[in-house]
């Protein structure tokens, strides 16, 4: 179930699968290089101070300049652990959480934020602060998604989850976290998937929250491809902060995992499973372009990863990953990604690598 709104408007890993997403069209046939609108993307950002006070307001500084409709931060807001001697808050303490709201609040356009696993799974681990990972997930709810509407400056009407329930400190809470908007005939949702399993795993894991979550992120899949049904959208888009993995290519990134049955074949414990699975099924059926946008790895790529359970490519999926933290990279990967968005065209979206000129280090802005 959700609640509806009534606020007002408050490195491609395959060359030839980017290419394949750079060009739209309007005829749903061809992909001709129109489009009606844009998006920005962006996540695992800042991970340090020089990102914190000069790459994320650059790249802000980027998006505002860019025309976009709006855009979605798809989690972790610090890194993994705190640093030591830094300046901008990287514990999980309540700055950490002013500091991210103050950087969505300055961006013109509406700005949407999906939970990330080193903002609060990760949370309990001694060098982030020891806190309670569901209370600050609670936190985070109180802080980012207290209304029915986004953040930014011209914040937009969203619909949210109301049912079934996740857990909180003090037992189930609502998932107001993930949220759902369609704008233009294609429709949009965020959803609490996180790396480190799913919360199965590193220091302090959670399978009761696990639990509940995982069913309202299922729920809320499925219903949001009915009402995409429903309503004759021309594309859904997911965007979530876990990479779960889809096949055996690269342990180095993702879980790995039987391409056709899904099941993880790394021995760590598997919380996207059945997930997976529902979103599958919801693929299929759909027929339509879907697109699961994701951070956790740190790697840019546009591809099509996922396989049916004869081992066929479902050409309709496509994975995007965003820029993140790459420390070994100067000013640490401080880029984002512009979507252009033609509902009308064959495969509805188009996918842009933006590179802030002002975050550029291998090659320097002249």
């Amino acid at each position: 179930m959700i609640r509806k709104l009534v606020w007002p408007l408050v490195a491609a890993s395959v060359a030839g699968a980017l290419t394949a997403g750079l060009a739209v069209a309007g005829n749903g046939e061809s992909n001709k290089k129109t489009f009606e609108y844009t998006i920005g993307l962006w996540g695992d950002l800042p991970y340090s101070d020089v990102q914190a006070q000069t790459g994320v307001p650059n790249l802000i500084a980027d998006m505002n300049a860019s025309d976009i409709a709006f855009s979605v931060h798809d989690g972790d807001l610090k890194g993994g652990n705190s640093t030591s001697g830094s300046v901008t808050p990287t514990t999980c303490s309540d700055a950490l959480y002013a500091q991210a709201l103050g950087f969505f609040d300055s961006l013109e356009a509406p700005a949407i934020f999906t939970p990330g696993d080193n903002d609060w799974t990760d949370c309990d681990r001694p060098s982030n602060g020891g806190f309670s990972s569901r209370e600050r997930l609670d936190h985070e709810r109180q802080v980012f998604f207290s209304t029915t509407s986004s953040l930014g400056q011209h914040p937009l009407t969203q619909e949210v989850q109301s049912t079934p329930s996740c857990l909180g400190v003090s037992g189930p809470v609502p998932c107001v976290e993930n949220r759902r908007w369609t704008l233009k005939g294609v429709t949009y949702a965020t959803v609490n998937i996180q790396g480190s399993c799913n919360n199965l795993c590193d220091t302090a894991p959670d399978p009761d929250e696990y639990a509940a979550r995982n069913a309202a992120d299922i729920a809320w899949i499925q219903d949001t491809f009915a009402q995409a049904r429903a309503n004759g959208s021309a594309a859904v888009m997911i965007i979530g902060q876990a990479d779960p993995g889809f096949d055996g290519s690269d342990g180095t990134r993702a879980p790995l995992r039987d391409p056709k049955t899904l099941v993880e074949t790394d021995g760590a414990p598997d919380g996207f499973h059945d997930f997976l699975a529902a979103f599958r099924a919801q693929i299929i059926a759909f027929g339509k372009p879907v697109v699961y946008v994701h951070g956790d790895s740190h790697y840019f790529r546009v591809d099509r990863p996922l396989q049916d359970a004869q081992g066929r490519r479902l050409e309709t999926f496509t994975r995007l990953e965003t820029f993140g933290d790459n420390a070994s990279n100067g000013n640490n990967d401080v880029h984002w990604v512009k979507v252009l968005v033609d509902p009308h065209s064959r495969d509805v979206f188009a996918f842009q690598p933006q590179i802030v000129p002002a975050n550029r280090v291998a090659v320097p802005a002249p």
